[in-house]
């Protein structure tokens, strides 16, 4: 019996073990795998130019980049209204200037930063190329200029995802809080405190955004907009997680959990950048890519922007999906009478 004994903790040792190397190796798949194997793949980019020989130069740079770029050739206006819409990730114009070919590299500072950087590495790489050719044939070019839409500050380009990661780690700890004091207590949370805990949450948590955003950056403009969308996106937030807890109690940990490590990681990626798999399988649907690009479209002025459109319905979906099953009312579990015989024996025992 003492050598059972002995092994039993011994065995239970190794299982342990063994569970978090198991889980250490999915989340590194999931969290690091998805930067690690990050390489551009169609990054979508713009050539721009007037009709006549400059087209021809334009489709020229069109035939670069293999499969690493997918180009658009078209007019500089026409690009411009693309890049607004966030369809390229940049822009290189090319203009006839006084002393010959004129060439800029256009980006905007409302697309993500990875983004950004890449078309400005490809853009930049493309001019080169083009000016080099264009004075082995006599052309005067000048040298590419760096023109940015809509600038961003550095807090610009962080409050948006940090913004959705501290949203989300809010409602996740009201909630676990919540839930871990009702099943000790025993308690039957009701609709109505549920709600309360949604409503405080969601509207404290959206104060400290705000308040990091000024602190970061005072500039950056905080309308209602702004301060709509924030709330939205908690709201959003704090229902699934709540809805999820509901449904699996405490054992909704294990997707909640892992679903913020795993977030941040693929949200801060363009979809081009990443590999196929991690693109269907996590950032395709994963909820922080919503509520971040659309937040740093309303910081940065482009409030146009299809990305916000999209937030607003999938972030107000998922609220009232959540909100549906947070608060629908449950069975009510009625104990059964005890006879008036049965009362005073066990009172008098």
């Amino acid at each position: 019996m003492a050598a059972s004994a002995t092994r039993r903790p011994a065995l239970v040792a190794v299982l342990l073990g063994v569970a978090g190397a198991v889980v250490a190796t999915v989340l590194g798949f999931l969290t690091f795998g998805a930067q690690a194997t990050a390489a551009p793949h169609d990054v979508p980019l713009a050539v721009s130019s007037p009709p006549g020989q400059l087209r021809e130069a334009a489709e020229r740079v069109a035939q670069q980049g293999g499969d690493a770029v997918d180009w658009q050739v078209t007019d500089p206006e026409r690009a411009r209204e693309l890049l607004a819409d966030k369809e390229v990730y940049g822009i290189l114009e090319l203009g006839g200037g006084p002393r010959g070919v004129d060439l800029t590299v256009v980006t905007s500072g409302a697309v993500s930063p990875q983004g950004t950087q890449a078309a400005t590495q490809v853009l930049t790489g493309a001019a080169q190329g083009l000016s080099g050719a264009l004075s082995q044939q006599g052309v005067t070019v000048s040298p590419p200029n760096l023109e940015t839409v809509d600038p961003a500050s550095v807090a610009a380009r962080t409050a948006p995802l940090a913004a959705s990661a501290l949203l989300w780690i809010a409602g996740l700890v009201a909630a676990l809080g919540f839930g871990l004091l009702v099943v000790r207590e025993g308690m039957r949370p009701g609709p109505l405190s549920r709600a309360t805990l949604l409503v405080t949450v969601s509207v404290v948590a959206s104060a400290v955004v705000a308040g990091f955003v000024k602190l970061w950056d005072s500039s950056l403009p905080l309308g209602w907009d702004v301060l709509g969308f924030v709330f939205l996106s908690a709201v959003a937030f704090a229902a699934v997680q709540g809805a999820l807890l509901r449904i699996f109690r405490l054992r909704a940990v294990a997707i909640l959990g892992p679903l913020y490590l795993i977030a941040p990681a693929v949200a801060s990626q363009v979809p081009e950048m990443l590999n196929p798999a991690y693109r269907t399988l996590l950032w395709s649907w994963t909820p922080f890519r919503f509520s971040t690009e659309g937040l740093r479209s309303l910081l940065l002025g482009t409030a146009d922007a299809p990305d916000v459109r999209t937030g607003l319905i999938v972030l107000g979906g998922m609220a009232i999906v959540g909100l549906v099953v947070m608060l629908w009312p449950g069975r009510t579990r009625v104990e059964p009478p005890v006879p008036a015989g049965d009362r005073e024996r066990a009172l008098a025992g």
